[in-house]
């Protein structure tokens, strides 16, 4: 399959499994109420992770098709899957207000006894700034990816001539 190709499939199922969440933990509304919740809401967040975990992919794929061996790859896809689920934790946060992910309000009363009362109520207070910080892992992976991408075609290059 091609690098772009594949990037994009599981950039869209990136996407379809966070709006599946959004509709399982929101018995409450109709599907496509949730679906319309979570995009006024979040848009940014579910196109960002969508977007950076398909760039990801397309990067390693390439790299792969190209022969490069990365020795960041495997930091850069657990850096990416942890920052895609920090972000989608904390995004899901903003939609209990709504009648969304009504699922998350039992989750958010573990967190004290998980974090401490005094970090859950920062993930909970700030969980939209605290997305998009998650978001910025995410890209910054990737653009950590790239470069390293870059440097090694930069060698193989040198190496040919």
């Amino acid at each position: 399959m091609k690098p772009l190709s594949k990037g994009v499939i599981v950039g869209i199922i990136t996407i379809a499994v966070y709006l599946g969440v959004v509709i399982i933990t929101t018995p409450a509304l109709a599907p496509l109420d949730a679906i319309s919740a979570a995009f006024q809401i979040n848009s940014v967040i579910i196109f960002g992770m969508g977007i950076g975990v398909g760039l990801q992919t397309y990067l390693s794929s390439y790299s792969k098709n190209l022969g490069c061996r990365l020795s960041i790859k495997k930091k850069a896809f657990g850096g990416n899957t942890g920052g895609t689920a920090f972000t989608s934790f904390l995004s899901f946060f903003s939609l209990v207000p709504l009648g969304c992910c009504g699922w998350w309000l039992y989750a958010l009363s573990f967190l004290p006894s998980i974090f401490g009362t005094g970090v859950s109520t920062i993930l909970i207070e700030y969980n939209q700034p605290l997305s998009y910080i998650g978001l910025a892992i995410i890209f910054g992976f990737s653009g950590l990816t790239a470069y390293k991408l870059r440097l090694e075609q930069k060698t193989l290059k040198s190496k040919i001539v």
